[in-house]
């Protein structure tokens, strides 16, 4: 028996909605994409009289109730010994760009960067489609399209805040030529979604790079941060970086003194989203089974599987999850934009130690929600139950699943909260 999919208002009253915009985009003259500063953007009516989000493509396009893997993506040539954990890997590599300021500035080596860039200058690419900070609010983010270095290079490195790639997805749609999009798992997720429905949209969009995500954390998150850095009045900041000008490098705000000047201040890594933005990742996040991007062509990451040294320069770890992906990592070599080396299959397990107990604890988590008639997402070709029998304590099931009913219930996640709509 197939789950009848979720409307559009039930995932978001459910707590399911990633934030990735592609609803806005599917019904862009209906619905646009708010920031709710404790739980992340959210899709809204346009109409201000509506009570509720309009019905339309929007809900074909979520990657918050439903997300499927088919067969066809797999295939023979792809890693087995990934497949069930990881997702389809053809290839996998760790390497860095070639160019030492995109290096330098990127979140780890500045590999996705590199790709971009490769896809501009020698493929041809009409533009990249990403997230950058705002230049009128830099704590919030904003979609962009960069169509050079220049503009690459200034957007570099990540931003751990609430992003809406997807709205964009119509200026790749009315292109002249094909584009590059760079997300997050679930943006490309949804992408792919959109791209089956808007054949414009599938025959403008060239390449899909996922970053690795551990979860999105709120705006709320992201002003703690900055009490925690000095920042106790956000109107005063200039610019953030959240990482990245080292690896991992360090979180760097630049704000007005209270003379003429700026002031910077600095927390590590393992201060800023260790200690402070982790707490804020949306519960969506704590829900999801792919972190590694397995929907998009190339998924990049950090190579945590061994210390990094300080001072040493960045690495990415690069995956090719489809043939097209393999292709242009290999193109990006040869062309000296990607100085990269193959890796072990192994690599990618020890780089992400905790994600196979993480997706083991999903499994929990989603059969908790159905147990007591929450919304839930439902997952295709995307294995979890496995990691739960296997990856997780005794102790550790049982936190899994009183901490999803208290959650459910504390966050007015259950139906039985908006009957009344």
């Amino acid at each position: 028996m197939t789950k009848a999919r979720l409307s559009l208002q039930q995932v978001v009253d459910g707590g399911l909605c990633s934030g990735c915009g592609a609803c806005a985009y599917a019904q862009r003259d209906e619905i646009r994409m708010t920031d709710v500063p404790d739980a992340g953007l959210r899709p809204t009516p346009v109409d201000p009289e509506a009570r509720t989000l309009p019905e339309g493509d929007g809900a074909a396009v979520c990657p918050g109730g439903e997300l499927g893997l088919d067969a066809s993506d797999f295939g023979t040539d792809t890693i087995a010994d990934l497949r069930a954990g990881w997702g389809p890997v053809r290839q996998l590599w760790e390497g860095a760009a070639a160019d030492n300021e995109l290096r330098y500035s990127g979140s780890s080596g500045g590999a996705a960067s590199a790709l971009a860039l490769y896809a501009l200058e020698a493929e041809q690419y009409e533009g990249v489609l990403h997230i950058a900070a705002r230049e009128d609010i830099p704590y919030l983010n904003q979609t962009v399209i960069s169509r050079s270095r220049a503009e690459l290079l200034a957007r570099t490195g990540s931003r751990y805040a609430p992003a809406s790639p997807c709205d964009g997805l119509a200026a790749i749609e009315e292109g002249e030529g094909p584009f590059v999009f760079i997300g997050k798992p679930c943006d490309v997720a949804a992408t792919r979604k959109a791209r089956r429905l808007r054949p414009e949209l599938d025959r403008n969009l060239g390449l899909t790079i996922a970053f690795f995500c551990a979860g999105v954390p709120s705006t709320r998150g992201t002003l703690e941060m900055l009490e925690k850095m000095g920042v106790s009045d956000p109107s005063t900041l200039r610019s953030l970086r959240y990482r990245g000008n080292g690896w991992p490098g360090k979180a760097t705000a630049v704000y007005s003194d209270e003379g003429d000047g700026t002031t910077s201040a600095q927390l590590s890594y393992e201060e800023s989203w260790g200690s402070v933005l982790t707490r804020h990742v949306q519960w969506r996040c704590r829900l999801c089974a792919d972190h590694t991007g397995e929907f998009a062509d190339i998924a990049v990451g950090d190579p945590w599987y061994r210390p990094v040294e300080p001072g040493e320069a960045g690495s990415s770890l690069v995956l090719a999850r489809t043939e097209r992906g393999r292709d242009f990592v290999l193109g990006a070599m040869t062309a000296g934009y990607l100085i990269a080396k193959p890796a072990a299959p192994d690599v990618l397990p020890r780089s992400q130690p905790n994600l196979l107990s993480v997706r083991g604890a999903v499994w929990g988590r989603i059969m908790t929600l159905r147990l007591i008639g929450a919304y839930s997402p439902s997952f295709r070709g995307l294995k979890t139950f496995r990691f739960w029998c296997s990856q997780l304590s005794p102790k550790a099931k049982l936190m899994s699943v009183v901490g999803t009913i208290k959650r459910c219930l504390k966050r007015r996640m259950h139906p039985a909260f908006h009957r009344s709509r």
